[in-house]
């Protein structure tokens, strides 16, 4: 494994380790939540960069003291962006964006589904009416432009499923030479 790989999966460890016990206003941790989708994306069949995003696609919560900073204070400390930007020193943008992207996703599909809304967790509504509430159908067709919205959509999808108390998962460690092989290609 070259430095940077091996770089990369210390501070990803380091940083599930730190604040992946915290709570991000559902039932369950930030590392059982991040366990959930990268599990939900293997099942599903999808390629090695997007269960990377799957994995990782909250990882800005990691960095803002809590995850429930939207149920604490009332604000939206745009983790999508700030995981993206801390893990493009490391991984390419196949696995970048559909995390940048997975928020506005949410947006999206309360736009176009008139029964996603519905099914949203009590912390997500939350968080999307901090977040800018559903697009108006402008943004949506600007957002189904946008380049890796598919797999963003595929993201949130997991991301909503992935919050089932006590589901047994395998653990950080068995994603951590897929992590690094990402690394490496990128």
């Amino acid at each position: 494994m070259s430095e940077r790989a091996e770089a990369a999966i210390t501070a990803i460890e380091a940083a599930f380790a730190e604040r992946g016990g915290d709570s991000y206003g559902e039932r369950l941790s930030q590392l059982d939540h991040a366990l959930q989708c990268a599990d939900l994306a293997a099942e599903a069949g999808a390629q090695e960069p997007l269960i990377a995003a799957a994995l990782l696609h909250d990882f800005g919560h990691l960095f803002e003291g809590q995850g429930d900073v939207a149920e604490r204070e009332g604000r939206d400390a745009r983790h999508e962006a700030d995981g993206a930007r801390r893990l493009a020193a490391w991984f390419g943008p196949s696995v970048t964006r559909p995390i940048a992207l997975h928020v506005a996703a949410k947006r999206y599909l309360c736009a176009v589904e008139a029964d996603y809304l519905a099914g949203l967790s009590r912390a997500s509504i939350l968080s999307l009416a901090l977040q800018g509430g559903p697009f108006d159908a402008e943004q949506a067709r600007r957002f189904a432009r946008a380049p890796s919205a598919a797999d963003a959509v595929r993201l949130r999808r997991w991301d909503d499923l992935g919050k089932v108390e006590g589901k047994a998962t395998p653990s950080l460690s068995s994603w951590l030479p897929m992590l690094a092989r990402l690394v490496e290609e990128a």
